[in-house]
């Protein structure tokens, strides 16, 4: 057993379940149910450890021992990749889209503890991520690096979430008629859907797109499932609250209402859209009475610091 193996078995169990209870669930007969991996681990949490799992494997079968990877000022990827890195001991490198002084905002500040060496690009640079030139011109600088790519949704993250599912399928006392989850860069939604080919043929699967003109991500999606056709799934894309990264009025009070309704947090960049979305399905009968509904709450909380530094909650 590897290093990392014997490691995620000491300490990384399945994230808890939680039935919610609330008036508009009880009034519509909805059975909710909240599949909690923003408990998953204190640093390396939500989807984005789902996503890292297997990369991390990957690096450490193949005996690289560097990660790079890219995000904004306050990307949640760039955190937990930072924690996992330190965690597994993997030196780290993130590629930053932005300015110098962002060094010092609450999220940078922590990955820069945790060891990970900042490299601030202009946007023009960032756009580069995905372009074969300048991927190869950075694995030549770092030969004994692993690149991952923005947010982590590669081909190695799609086994990683479809995990999910196959928990839930032990968890759950009901069918589970539908299953929701936050998008940005499709991974997740991506491994839901093929988890669901696997484990859960019958479950629905949405994702709530948290930035604008996300019809695209459709395409992503058919990119790292094949068989996407065999299950019905939805990309609800409009509820990104003006897009990404932006923080609306309605849903940043619908966020500290939800909260202190459940005592589950949330944030207003992911989460939030994904939970305010289904709110909205609920009490417009998109889903008939008696139907048993899993929201992923994708973690992301570390970024409610940054937020909160900007005045944006």
């Amino acid at each position: 057993m590897s290093f990392i193996e014997s490691t995620l078995y000491r300490t990384m169990g399945h994230s808890p379940l939680q039935v919610l209870t609330h008036p508009l669930l009880t009034e519509k007969s909805i059975t909710l149910s909240v599949k909690r991996d923003d408990l998953l681990h204190p640093d390396i949490s939500g989807n984005k450890w789902r996503k890292l799992k297997y990369n991390l494997l990957y690096a450490e079968a193949n005996n690289k021992n560097h990660l790079i990877s890219f995000g904004g000022a306050f990307s949640n990827h760039i955190h937990a990749l930072a924690a996992a890195c330190n965690h597994f001991q993997f030196k780290a490198t993130g590629i930053i889209r932005g300015e110098q002084h962002y060094a010092s905002n609450p999220t940078l500040s922590q990955v820069q503890k945790w060891g990970m060496q900042l490299q601030f690009v202009d946007r023009k640079t960032y756009r580069l991520k995905e372009e074969d030139e300048y991927l190869t011109m950075l694995q030549k600088q770092y030969p004994n690096a692993y690149i991952i790519p923005e947010g982590g949704s590669n081909n190695l993250a799609i086994p990683g979430v479809e995990e999910v599912i196959k928990e839930l399928t032990h968890q759950c006392k009901q069918p589970i008629g539908h299953i929701f989850t936050a998008t940005g860069s499709a991974g997740t939604l991506a491994g839901l859907i093929s988890g669901a080919l696997k484990y859960s043929p019958t479950t629905v699967v949405h994702g709530i797109a948290v930035l604008k003109n996300g019809q695209y991500l459709e395409e992503t999606v058919k990119g790292f499932v094949q068989e996407e056709s065999q299950i019905n799934w939805h990309l609800h894309t409009d509820f990104h609250g003006g897009g990404y990264g932006k923080v609306s009025l309605t849903i940043a009070e619908f966020c500290r209402q939800f909260t202190l309704d459940t005592n589950i947090p949330i944030e207003p960049i992911y989460s939030g859209k994904m939970f305010y979305a289904l709110w909205n399905l609920i009490e417009q009968d998109y889903f008939p009475a008696g139907t048993h509904i899993v929201a992923l709450h994708t973690g992301g909380l570390q970024g409610l610091a940054g937020l909160k530094e900007q005045k944006k909650f």
